[in-house]
């Protein structure tokens, strides 16, 4: 038997965002001395604090930006601001399972973008 849950909506969230929202509940946990903070919390903030690079509005504003280039839809545009590609190669790993590929020129103004905020 399976059973299938409906998603209701789904939001992109780039890991500077989440960083900022683990942090309030990290924050409302720690005023309550009853409840103690799960290991998959405790690893999830580790986690974010390690690689968010740039602080939320920033990420935000990055990915809309970055949505504005022609290949670049919403999830992919999340994935640059978390991963924050420094050489086309790196880029062209975030597209290697894409149906399609950036030309060079595609590939420099995504990273000229990229690199206006890192």
């Amino acid at each position: 038997m399976t059973i299938f849950k409906e998603k209701l909506e789904e939001e992109h969230l780039t890991i500077s965002e989440v960083k900022e929202l683990l942090a309030e509940i990290e924050a409302e946990r720690a005023t309550d001395e009853d409840r103690e903070m799960r290991y998959e919390l405790h690893r999830a903030i580790e986690h974010v604090n390690r690689f968010a690079q740039l602080e939320a509005e920033e990420s935000r504003e990055l990915a809309e930006e970055l949505e504005e280039h022609e290949k670049v839809d919403t999830a992919t545009a999340f994935k640059i601001v978390d991963l924050l590609p420094q050489t086309r190669d790196e880029l062209r790993a975030i597209y290697a399972q894409e149906r399609y590929s950036l030309s060079g020129e595609e590939l420099d103004a995504v990273l000229n973008t990229v690199a206006k905020y890192s």
